[in-house]
């Protein structure tokens, strides 16, 4: 019972970024507004540490925006650079990054600054127990299970298994493409299941829902300039508008797998720089990443 509350609960709190469909009607807007970072929970490890799980909501439904490591982006207090990203996709993105911290950590609090268009706005992380989240709490944010928060398919669901080829870093000059391929697996569960075509907001639903079923996508995490995928990747951020590449838009269904599981696409980039791509496979429910450094020269 207390768990199937803390779903609940968990569902909930994410309310306040969705609004209901009259709100949603009013309120979007394509740039212009600011990024609101999203403390997610925490998680407890096998050697007694925790990890303190971090997102955030860029209120935009176009805008992309790049926020370097420094006063408008950093953690306090300690080392300001938590791996957090540096390029922001749209709309919403959850369970993005993880920051470990000591078994003794207590009551201690970590915070996450971000000031972006203007705005500053703070996410606080801490070791509370109502910020607990296992893998059944993962999955129902995810909307793995729609509006049932989870089924008999959430509680044995395992992560997918990813594994890039080649090395973690790459070096590349401007206009040369980039192979990159992973070798995604997975259990299965849960089983593969699209969204109906009809609006994700037209019978004001306030729970996340998205299609199930394995799925991979390239996305720029660190960079600032134009990175173009061929072919182009499922979007991984939630974009709840019809008739887009987004497992949580309305009539989006999951695409087969490749039979040999390698999943590959070409890269090129428009300016020189150091980026951070990352890989995240995902199966609707649970997910996992892994990110490699490239080095682009003139």
């Amino acid at each position: 019972m207390m768990r199937r509350m803390k779903l609940v609960l968990s569902l909930l709190i994410g309310v306040s970024f969705l609004g209901v469909s009259s709100s949603y009607a009013q309120r979007s807007y394509a740039s212009g507004q600011n990024i609101a970072p999203a403390y997610e929970g925490w998680e407890r490890n096998g050697d007694g540490s925790f990890n303190l799980v971090f997102g955030y909501m860029n209120r935009n439904w176009e805008e992309e925006i790049d926020i370097p490591i420094g006063s408008d982006n950093s953690f306090s207090p300690g080392t300001a650079d938590r791996g957090q990203p540096l390029h922001f996709l749209p709309r919403r993105n959850r369970f993005v990054f993880r920051v470990r911290v000591p078994a003794d950590f207590g009551e201690q609090e970590l915070v996450w600054t971000l000031t972006s268009n203007g705005q500053t706005e703070r996410a606080y992380g801490t070791l509370k127990r109502d910020y607990f989240i296992d893998d059944l709490v993962v999955q129902a944010n995810f909307g793995a299970s729609g509006a049932a928060g989870a089924t008999p398919e959430s509680e044995p669901n395992e992560v997918p298994m990813l594994t890039v080829e080649g090395s973690s870093t790459r070096v590349v000059g401007i206009g040369d493409s980039l192979t990159l391929t992973a070798v995604v697996t997975d259990d299965g569960l849960p089983s593969a299941r699209g969204l109906a075509a009809t609006s994700a907001y037209s019978t004001g639903r306030i729970t996340t829902d998205s299609a199930t079923g394995l799925r991979m996508s390239w996305f720029v995490y660190r960079g600032g300039g134009q990175v173009t995928f061929d072919p182009p990747q499922t979007k991984v951020w939630e974009d709840t508008r019809e008739g887009n590449d987004s497992p949580w838009s309305p009539g989006w269904t999951t695409p087969p797998a490749p039979e040999d599981s390698r999943w590959s696409t070409v890269v090129t980039f428009s300016e020189p720089g150091t980026y951070v791509l990352r890989a995240l496979a995902h199966d609707g429910g649970l997910a996992v990443h892994e990110d490699i450094v490239v080095t682009v020269n003139n």
